[in-house]
């Protein structure tokens, strides 16, 4: 009869031989299948991003190629968009889908508000409608034009959403590699600067005429809080070189009423997006141009000058003149994704026409000689402010 000790060796022996037993099926089974990295077997042009994947974020990885690939496809989506706007996530007409026809008016995580002439519905957005593999972040923006079914008199579900004519968009902040539409259907772009508080940005107000040129919009320059300017003479000189390259241009103050009037014609019926910097006075001149809209309205930083961003998303409103405006968020910069070093002279009018007799055709206008805008420029035929917010861009931009 065996011993305790014995017994315990035996049992030791058992348990080993039957880890070895295992070890080696399961090695046979591992050779039966090709070994691969989850990412070396995902289809990359069906996901939206790598963040879908419900991996750790100490944990996620980036394959090689998938950052070459991701700035491909977001200068991919911003081109489409930008060479047809009528690009919608789904398309359909009317006739194919049964509802009322609306308009977006405000957008949320997954739901968005609806106008539908007599009133605002509050509305989901159909899982079919979420697609993948496009390029942007949301299926809905902002103005589009939608189809919806009721569910009762205030909820519904948004199930087309119709051609676009035109859409305003930029690298989403969170997924840059993602375009995001800030809002669709606009006509104009009303670029608001002020003189003061904080002072005009001509590098700024450049990048918005690029962006609203790009996507189609028709810009407008609107100077606001001329009241706070001790020297007219300087504010008509830092505008005439934009008058001259072709662009609408307006002074306003939504404290003295001054150009309210010409501004509230220039808004009528039309849809205009409004932007710029934080704390120039969007929500305040809207709120001049037609009382009770209800927006927030925030006072200037005294110690940077910079305005508190009391927007906080983009909301459509209906002017009881006829038209919408779109109050968007105050942005620092506005993002030029997509465009080259060598295509920026084009969106200056004033360069494009007098570089025609560079010496090099394919002249930067920063530092080769023989350079017929550097002449300029020192002649004083070209602005020197509109030239220095060129090199500028020109640099932060890619080869």
């Amino acid at each position: 009869m065996a011993t305790r000790k014995e017994r315990m060796w035996q049992h030791i022996r058992a348990d080993k031989v039957m880890r070895q037993v295992r070890k080696q099926a399961k090695h046979q089974h591992d050779e039966e299948r090709v070994r691969r990295k989850e990412w070396q077997t995902a289809d990359f042009d069906d996901l939206k991003s790598l963040d879908e994947l419900d991996l750790p974020a100490q944990e996620r990885v980036m394959p090689r190629g998938e950052r070459d690939r991701r700035r491909s496809n977001l200068s991919a989506a911003l081109a489409e968009l930008v060479a047809d706007p009528a690009r919608s996530p789904m398309p359909a007409t009317p006739a194919e889908a049964p509802g009322r026809q609306g308009v977006v008016v405000e957008t949320a995580s997954g739901l968005c508000r609806v106008d539908i002439g007599e009133q605002a519905i509050l509305c989901t957005v159909r899982n079919s409608l979420k697609f993948a593999g496009s390029g942007q972040v949301k299926a809905v923006a902002v103005g589009d034009d939608v189809i919806v079914s009721l569910d009762g008199a205030e909820r519904g579900m948004v199930e087309e959403v119709l051609p676009r004519r035109s859409a305003l968009a930029r690298p989403d902040p969170f997924y840059s590699h993602l375009a995001q539409v800030i809002v669709a259907n606009v006509d104009q772009l009303l670029i608001v600067a002020s003189w003061r508080e904080p002072a005009f940005w001509p590098e700024l107000t450049d990048r918005y005429l690029i962006a609203g040129i790009r996507n189609g919009l028709t810009p407008i320059i609107c100077v606001n809080k001329t009241d706070l300017a001790t020297d007219r003479v300087e504010l008509e000189r830092t505008l005439e070189p934009y008058r001259r390259a072709g662009y609408t241009t307006l002074c306003t103050s939504a404290r003295t009423s001054a150009g309210l009037g010409e501004l509230a014609a220039l808004l009528q019926g039309k849809t205009t997006a409004l932007a710029g910097l934080s704390g120039v006075g969007k929500s305040s001149l809207l709120a001049a141009v037609q009382p009770g809209l209800n927006l927030r309205i925030g006072d200037v930083s005294e110690r940077r000058h910079e305005g508190r961003h009391t927007t906080t998303q983009v909301t459509l409103h209906r002017l009881d003149g006829g038209g919408f405006v779109v109050d968007t968020p105050g942005i620092r910069e506005f993002g030029l994704a997509g465009l080259r070093r060598g295509e920026l002279a084009r969106f200056y009018p004033e360069l494009a026409t007098t570089a025609q007799g560079c010496r090099f055709e394919d002249c930067s206008h920063t530092r080769e000689p023989g350079c017929a805008v550097k002449l300029a420029v020192r002649e004083g035929r070209i602005s020197a402010m509109r030239y220095d917010s060129y090199r500028k861009i020109y640099a932060a931009l890619p080869l």
